[in-house]
């Protein structure tokens, strides 16, 4: 199997529209690829793909390979750029030895899996029969892998290519679930005399809620509400919005006050406010951005009462790491993510998070205290999309394997260890008992963000490492 091809297909996957809950033409091109090459196809009333590679001649008795990758991506892109996932082809760039998308996520995440899935049904090396799924809206709830049926897949050993550190097995990941609050909220006519300011924080890091919730980055929700709450009273609350996908730390957050007289106030505390989180988030987040005009909008102000509850939530809600693993180094074992805080049609403000743990218990626990944090503000909460962690087998047969041909390759051991981000794999084990399991990938940085990269020189890596597992599995 050769990188190159695999890049060439991953390129052609980001010319595909496949936001997550809108695969229908990332599932055609697979039913076509397979089609072209007569594989045999299956997809499942959810959209789920399987398609089979035939074990070479004399690898019949070769037990069935399942590789495994998601065909849905998180699009999130800078609010000034002009791009519509729905159509609009993923821009690139290769620079420096990485393949990055400037102004918009890249979709490597979990696209490169796909690709090399692909490249390996179409590839001529001797290998048993192989069973190659691709689940449909993992980013917004592992939908796909929830829906899998016993008898979709045959296999016994399965590779996810999800994760984002070449060099790594992954053998275990925390599960998590999403809590929702929603606020309903009374409004009044801003007075004569008023003046309308807009305050804006964005230009920050993001990053996926798993992955990058330990590296400090800043929530531009939270950091808002850390601005407007010691200013209550001293101005009217007219919208307020931040965030976007449950799995992505808020990078944007913006609000629209009414101020009596010029506000001159109100703006400079904007400003002393904002050079003092320059300087905390000084290493963490150089390029965090802070923004304060004076708007002309018809609008109408949310109740004192009401924006007093709301706003304190947000500054409350538990954001961050809230505890780290006994048992592996480095490991985040439990976490919280405040995500977005959106002004709905129907009169309500939506307050969405996700919160996640290796733990089962502990994941209860932070979405308890989550909702514990909204309930108290008044605010109606629910919970969704509820998935298992997958707990580490350090005997596991494939991860032995791996770690034999990761050797041989490259002289050196690989790590072995566990990721605070969710992956599909605990869900499988529900419907396949027993599979046996690892995850691995290229290395990826900026993931479910803008700027997401690719680096070119882990993809050969990859590559090399999938190719020889799956042509001496036996």
């Amino acid at each position: 199997m050769n990188p190159a091809r695999v890049l060439e297909i991953f390129k052609e996957i980001t010319r595909i529209p496949r936001e997550s809950g809108h695969e229908e033409m990332i599932i055609a091109y697979l039913q076509n690829f397979a089609a072209a090459r007569s594989l045999e196809c299956r997809t499942d009333e959810a959209g789920n793909v399987v398609i089979v590679r035939p074990a070479s001649p004399g690898r019949e008795n070769v037990p069935v390979l399942v590789l495994q990758s998601h065909s849905d991506m998180v699009c999130e892109k800078n609010s000034d750029v002009d791009h519509d996932f729905s159509k609009d082809p993923i821009r690139y760039e290769i620079r420096d030895g990485w393949m990055i998308a400037p102004d918009t996520t890249l979709g490597a995440d979990c696209g490169i899996g796909m690709a090399a899935e692909l490249a390996i049904l179409e590839s001529d090396g001797p290998t048993g029969r192989i069973e190659c799924l691709f689940t449909v809206s993992e980013e917004t709830g592992l939908d796909g892998a929830k829906a899998l049926k016993p008898g979709f897949i045959t296999g016994k050993t399965l590779i996810n290519l999800d994760s984002e550190d070449e060099g790594e097995l992954f053998v275990g990941c925390a599960g998590g679930l999403d809590t929702t609050g929603i606020f309903r909220y009374g409004t009044s006519e801003i007075a004569e005399g008023t003046r309308l300011l807009s305050f804006r924080i964005y230009n920050g890091l993001g990053g996926h809620s798993g992955d990058d919730i330990d590296k400090g980055r800043a929530n531009a929700v939270q950091l808002l509400a850390r601005f407007l709450y010691p200013e209550l009273g001293s101005y009217s609350l007219c919208s307020i919005e931040g965030g976007n996908k449950r799995n992505a730390i808020a990078r944007e957050a913006g609000c629209v006050v009414a101020v009596k007289g010029d506000g001159a106030e109100l703006q400079e505390h904007f400003r002393i406010f904002s050079e003092e989180v320059r300087a905390e988030y000084a290493i963490a987040e150089p390029g965090l951005s802070f923004e304060c005009k004076e708007v002309n909008t018809a609008c109408r102000a949310i109740s004192d009462h009401d924006a007093r509850r709301i706003v304190s939530a947000l500054v409350a809600a538990p954001h961050g790491v809230l505890a780290m693993s006994r048992e592996i180094e480095g490991l985040v074992e439990t976490s919280s993510n405040l995500a977005s805080v959106r002004m709905l049609d129907d009169g309500t403000i939506r307050v969405g998070s996700s919160q996640r743990s290796s733990v089962n218990s502990a994941r209860k626990a932070a979405g308890d205290r989550m909702q514990a944090c909204l309930e108290l503000a008044g605010a109606e909460v629910t919970h969704e999309n509820e998935y298992p962690g997958w707990q580490p087998d350090m005997n596991s047969r494939i991860l032995g394997i791996a770690r034999n041909a990761y050797r041989e390759l490259f002289g050196e051991e690989p790590r072995v260890r566990a990721i605070h981000a969710g992956l599909e794999c605990g869900l499988f084990l529900d419907v396949y008992p027993g599979l046996d399991m690892i995850s691995f990938g290229p290395t990826l940085r900026g993931v479910h963000a803008p700027g997401e990269r690719l680096e070119l020189a882990s993809l050969d890596r990859f590559v090399a490492l999938l190719d020889k597992i799956v042509t001496e599995f036996a």
